[in-house]
């Protein structure tokens, strides 16, 4: 059931909704095209993030517009980060550290109850809004959007046994994930991201008597790394370059950091080594992205031959990113670099194209970028910064960093320069990502950091809410631990 309040909502923003939409109409609004991709690291060419990556679609969208290069999550798994893309909150203010039920998020905490879900915001000002795919956690469970497309099959298909990897078969593995590569299905059509942009493609191609909000969710590259097999033709196994790998990078990491970083149903760098799979699983996470990119490539083909080509603003970006064999991880659920950095692309209507931004910017600030795009009043709860001014003047300046969350105490802070991280233990990582981008050298320890350290260390929230009724997170013993002391946060 939805939250209670949701029905009172609704009516509201009916009501609203009717007071604007012939006024927005006949001031010819921008439409907004947001396209999310699941579990997309930097592995994108326009990002150099992989030297084998094929994203020729993603790529030229970016030439269309702004290219944040140090864009990043405000959580590193999917719930807690798309709730606070879509309530333009942080976890820090929500509780939402950790996964939770689309039906919950409203419900979840007094400011939720309040704020309005971007779906919602762009109803209320007379908007038509649409969605397919994978959006909120669920989809849209929560059912925000005016016409949603489905789900489809989501993680499938699958094949009737694993190819590669199952937690089953280790005795040392805890919890359950989707994780394994291969080549599977056949066909194109049997794959979900297919059907996403068949339905997002006929949205476009038709005539809508109000601006639109078309959201278009996509699946890969997250587990399973299926793909039917001529995609994996792009990245021929022998052209693989593998991601950079240090052994002993764990020896300066805290053991607060190496707790909230175990994934212990997730393989291990060390043991795709030893059964010969790391280059397998690193050319099937390439070759998803390369099959997304070309879903994504068919979405944007149809917008430019639409009617609503000159009149639409565009942005695409990831819900956080991934290890693929880095700090002896396949996993996201960290707050290092490869956790964290995402694409995030501004095209479209007014804005310049083939231009690059390196300010610190979050997810957290598409809302209030597209609010002021679209020329809608100001949504005074949103935390996020509009990034209209970066969209003008790349190299402007901006004073908050993106700050990501993984639970009430455990922060990472991203400058220009710096990756600042605190655990809720007290102890701390520093890189220079300028000198250090692998993140190999804690220097958190040196003297003459220390101002720079202190720098950081004030965008650390001073008072987290409690973590949100309803969260789950079941697969790490310190998360399991510490639940019930977040829930019993003042």
């Amino acid at each position: 059931m939805k939250n209670p309040n949701r029905s009172l909502k609704i009516a509201i923003n009916l009501v609203i909704a009717c007071i604007y939409s012939t006024t927005l109409s006949a001031a010819g609004k921008p439409n907004v095209l947001f396209i999310a991709i699941d579990d997309l690291n930097d592995w994108v060419g326009c990002l150099d993030g992989h030297p084998n990556t094929k994203t020729p679609n993603i790529d030229r969208l970016a030439k269309q517009g702004v290219l944040f290069e140090n864009a990043h999550c405000q959580a590193p798994i999917c719930g807690p980060s798309r709730a606070s893309i879509f309530t333009g909150l942080y976890p820090s203010s929500t509780g939402i550290y950790l996964q939770i039920k689309d039906r919950d998020l409203e419900s979840s905490h007094p400011l939720t109850e309040k704020c309005t879900l971007i779906p919602d915001y762009f109803e209320n000002h007379g908007y038509k809004t649409m969605a397919v795919g994978k959006l909120y956690h669920g989809g849209d469970a929560a059912k925000t959007f005016d016409e949603y497309g489905g789900r489809f099959e989501w993680f499938g298909p699958k094949p009737e046994k694993r190819f590669k990897f199952d937690p089953k078969w280790y005795d040392h593995k805890i919890g359950s994930t989707q994780t394994d590569w291969g080549a599977y299905p056949e066909k194109d059509e049997e794959m979900t991201d297919y059907k996403v942009a068949k339905w997002a493609v006929e949205k476009l191609g038709q005539s809508h008597e109000k601006p639109f909000f078309l959201a278009v969710g996509f699946l890969r590259p997250h587990v399973p790394w299926y793909a039917p097999p001529k995609w994996f033709e792009h990245h021929p196994l022998d052209t693989i370059e593998l991601p950079p790998f240090k052994k002993n990078d764990y020896d300066d990491i805290p053991v607060g950091g190496q707790q909230v970083a175990d994934v212990p149903m997730m393989p291990t760098t060390e043991e795709l080594i030893e059964n010969g799979e790391w280059t397998k699983a690193v050319q099937a996470y390439l070759t998803c992205i390369t099959w997304v990119d070309y879903q994504v490539g068919k979405v944007l083909d149809a917008l430019d031959t639409s009617p609503h080509a000159d009149n639409t603003l565009i942005v695409l970006w990831s819900d956080h990113g991934y290890h693929l064999g880095e700090k002896n991880r396949f996993a996201k659920q960290a707050i290092w670099e490869r956790d964290t950095r995402v694409p995030l692309i501004f095209a479209g209507l007014g804005i310049e194209p083939n231009r690059r931004s390196s300010r610190p910017v979050g997810l957290i600030d598409m809302y209030p970028t597209l609010v002021e795009l679209c020329g809608l009043p100001k949504n005074e709860m949103n935390e996020g910064t509009s990034l209209v001014t970066l969209l003008e003047d790349v190299d402007a300046p901006k004073e908050s960093p993106a700050i990501t969350a993984y639970g009430p105490f455990n922060y990472s802070i991203r400058s220009d320069r710096y990756r600042y991280i605190r655990y809720e233990d007290g102890s701390e990582e520093l890189y220079d990502m300028k000198e250090d981008p692998n993140e190999w050298t804690n220097i958190s320890h040196k003297e003459s950091l220390q101002s720079i350290i202190a720098a950081h260390k004030k965008h650390i929230p001073t008072k987290p809410a409690r973590l949100a009724p309803g969260s789950s997170y079941d697969i790490n013993e310190y998360f399991i631990s510490r639940q019930k002391d977040w829930l019993e946060l003042e």
